[in-house]
């Protein structure tokens, strides 16, 4: 399903932090918009789509197989991407999407992004700059939960 996208929506995600207002008209422009009914899938654990999300509106459940039992592990708001590794890789899912209510997700194919380079190519570094700093900050948030988890089953650094 295509909708009209915000451009205002990528400005103030964490996608699109350092693109100017026409930046990120010219990146709406080869995105598409996707709606989601609660409780409704966008993508699975091992799936081949290389699609990168933007949650624009509404949550997202990000769930991991573990052990044979899916489990939910985080909980994205608007503004957060998902599919980093799988868009600049092109490797196969690590986690199932599932719409927390009604939600409105940017999507941005990795052949319409690479369209870019050469008459945007400012705009492909500025969103190539963007995916870095979202992986770095998901790795930092899962080593400080690792931590505490840790630091819970040792008994240390804390009251428990």
């Amino acid at each position: 399903m295509s909708d009209k996208l915000e451009p205002n929506n990528i400005r103030t995600s964490a996608l699109g932090a350092e693109l100017h207002e026409d930046e990120a008209k010219t990146l709406a422009g080869i995105m598409d918009a996707q709606r989601l009914k609660d409780g409704e899938l966008l993508s699975t654990e091992g799936g081949a789509a290389n699609t990168l999300y933007l949650l624009a509106e509404g949550k997202l459940t990000v769930i991991s197989n573990i052990d044979d039992v899916d489990q939910p592990v985080y909980t994205m708001t608007a503004g957060e991407c998902a599919g980093t590794r799988a868009f600049v890789d092109r490797t196969p899912r690590k986690a199932t999407l599932r719409a927390a209510g009604n939600a409105v997700v940017y999507t941005l194919e990795p052949d319409a992004f690479e369209s870019l380079l050469e008459q945007h190519p400012r705009i492909v570094y500025k969103v190539m700059r963007a995916l870095f700093r979202i992986t770095h900050t998901n790795l930092m948030r899962m080593n400080q939960e690792s931590q505490q988890l840790s630091n819970y089953i040792n008994k240390t650094h804390g009251r428990y």
